[in-house]
């Protein structure tokens, strides 16, 4: 497990299921969601994604992090949108007019953005990126598209090494950042010797690749297959999302 996989260890009943199960899954009703606007479909939304963050057991504390923020962004929507969008008012403060229409649309974004991180917290995060990559293969994305996700995402983590290590080195050697031009090309000529690193390195790891009989797939050392249980979650999800879809468009409310 690397280190931005902090969710993907686990024995839940979410973890069991096929990862293709869990993507599918968390791409329909995350759509739907977004697209939601009745409010009782919302909060039905956020109660099955608690229920989901619930059977994959996710630790509160560790999604903490996460939550606040989301939570920091949903403070800013809350602070400009009320105040900014047109409709009827509710409250003048000065020179700023609380609108109703602007609540309801913060209201909203924050019962979506919640709902949505749960379930990809639940569903997606519970992966590992390889696995979501060799899971995404399976729906038949361009072999090179699952090559770029899963080898960018991998040498993130390096190029973060690279940059602290010669972060490192310049203040060893007096370096202390200023709002002045030498800090300025200081920090420039760090970004170009990290792309001059990272080229050097690419060229490294596509040659050792390839020596390895690398061709341009990943192979997965575990073939998927769906089981009863992944066939009734995919039921389930998919009444859920017909319950989203009624209280939408079918239930008379908006």
């Amino acid at each position: 497990m690397v280190n931005g996989e902090p969710f993907s260890a686990g024995d839940s009943v979410i973890h069991r299921l096929d990862p293709r199960c869990r993507i599918l899954s968390a791409a329909v009703l995350s759509f739907i969601i977004a697209v939601s606007k009745d409010f009782s479909g919302l909060a039905f939304a956020v109660l099955l994604s608690v229920l989901l963050a619930g059977a994959a057991r996710i630790d509160l504390r560790a999604i903490a992090g996460r939550l606040l923020l989301t939570g920091g962004f949903v403070l800013f929507i809350w602070v400009v949108l009320p105040f900014t969008y047109d409709g009827e008012a509710l409250h003048r403060l000065g020179p700023f007019t609380l609108t109703r229409p602007g609540v309801i649309l913060a209201l909203q974004i924050t019962l979506k953005s919640f709902a949505i991180l749960l379930i990809f917290t639940s569903l997606m995060a519970t992966l590992s990126v390889a696995t979501v990559g060799y899971a995404l293969s399976h729906f038949h994305l361009p072999d090179k598209i699952v090559y770029l996700f899963m080898i960018t995402y991998r040498y993130l983590f390096v190029l973060q090494q690279e940059f602290d290590r010669l972060h490192r080195a310049a203040k060893i050697r007096g370096f202390s950042p200023r709002t002045d031009l030498h800090t300025y090309r200081t920090y420039a000529y760090l970004v170009g010797m990290l792309f001059v690193r990272a080229s050097g390195r690419a060229d490294r790891v596509h040659q050792a690749m390839k020596c390895r009989g690398f061709s341009g797939k990943f192979h997965s050392l575990h073939d998927f297959s769906r089981q009863g249980r992944d066939r009734i979650f995919l039921v389930l999800t998919a009444l859920s999302a017909l319950v989203l879809a009624y209280l939408e468009w079918g239930g008379g409310g908006g």
